[in-house]
């Protein structure tokens, strides 16, 4: 691992002399590259310096306490020694969490597709309030949330909901919330005060580039048409709404939140492209059996991975053995600790398995 640091030391030094050069910024693609690289390296050599200096001060400490012969100094320094190897300690672990082989898709943008499952009306109303969690949540952050298509029901429920999240590094915490989804609750439909289970389905998928996925022109069906429902001035007046048909998977793509075409067709392709490239991630996770087994929530869509139990005010992780009794909070927005919580878990799984 240390001989790996050092290497990585010197790559950092090298950058830092390339981004120094006068010329540096008349090729945008290098800089930007040069750039990137940089910002990722920035926390494992601040990381690795810290670790060296506190390695610096154990050694410092055990001379000074072989030459120290007053028993009061003595047991100041070995105060700083132990400080120094506890620090020194936790920067070691810190330095293997971030030598971790990184996912490629955790810089980028997330795609999220929300489906009412077994409940009927009351799921329907479950989703629209995940989505909502969702979208609180994002711009908390600062992340900016554009809805590519919803059906919506008429008593405020959505039967489907997909939305783009745009935002630094929202795929790596938002992937953990692919799965299944549970809600334990009276539904204000129900009359003897029986409480049911619900359940919604959440597809997180990272934007793809058209670099990403190449899509044949051939294999695609455009139509244009009116939109329908709901939309405002204009939404019933022009062919505004795109639908997209790939043949080859048969996925159907509908996108009619835009007054203008182009940008729903704009939505339309990047859902496409977000679905094929899905679909390749998905028949990768298949052949790494092993790999799919120790990471936490990137894998099976089938997986029920939280119950919100609304009764209780709970809202428990299975994955992680995880329960918090904030449900509320948890509602508007406040998913950080789980998701915290399912990156340790995950980071742990991944170290066990390296060793």
């Amino acid at each position: 691992m240390f001989d790996k640091l050092e290497d990585l030391l010197i790559r950092y030094e090298e950058l830092m002399s390339e981004l120094a050069e006068p010329n540096v910024s008349e090729d945008a693609d290098r800089f930007k590259r040069l750039m990137k690289e940089q910002s990722d390296l920035a926390p494992i050599v601040e990381a690795y310096n810290e670790y060296k200096k506190s390695r610096q001060d154990i050694d410092d400490s055990l001379e000074m306490l072989d030459a120290e012969s007053d028993e009061e100094m003595r047991e100041m320094l070995k105060d700083e020694l132990a400080s120094a190897k506890d620090k020194a300690a936790k920067l070691e672990e810190k330095l293997r969490i971030l030598l971790l082989p990184k996912d490629p898709n955790d810089d980028k943008n997330v795609i999220v597709e929300i489906r009412a499952g077994a409940g009927g009306d009351e799921a329907a109303l479950f989703a629209a309030e995940i989505y909502r969690m969702y979208v609180h949540y994002a711009e908390n952050r600062g992340w900016r949330v554009e809805t590519i298509e919803a059906d919506e029901t008429g008593i405020g429920g959505m039967k489907s909901v997909t939305f783009m999240i745009t935002g630094q590094g929202a795929y790596s915490v938002m992937k953990y919330e692919s799965g299944v989804h549970r809600v334990q609750r009276v539904p204000e439909t129900e009359s003897g005060g029986r409480i049911h289970t619900s359940t919604i389905s959440v597809a997180v998928m990272p934007e793809a580039e058209e670099v990403d996925v190449v899509i044949d022109e051939k294999d695609i069906r455009i139509d244009v048409m009116r939109a329908s429902g709901n939309g405002g001035q204009c939404v019933n007046t022009t062919d505004s709404a795109v639908r997209l048909t790939h043949y080859p998977t048969g996925i159907v793509i509908y996108s009619q939140t835009e007054k203008s075409q182009l940008q729903n067709k704009a939505k339309a392709f990047a859902l496409l492209r977000a679905k094929l490239y899905d679909i390749e991630q998905q028949k990768a996770h298949d052949a790494e059996a092993e790999l799919r087994k120790s990471q936490i929530g990137t894998g099976d869509r089938s997986e029920k991975i939280r119950t919100y139990n609304f009764p209780q005010g709970r809202v428990t992780d299975h994955r992680i053995g995880l329960t918090l009794y904030k449900l509320d909070k948890v509602m508007n927005g406040d998913i950080q600790e789980i998701i915290d919580s399912c990156i340790a878990a995950d980071q742990a799984a991944k170290l066990l398995k390296m060793e």
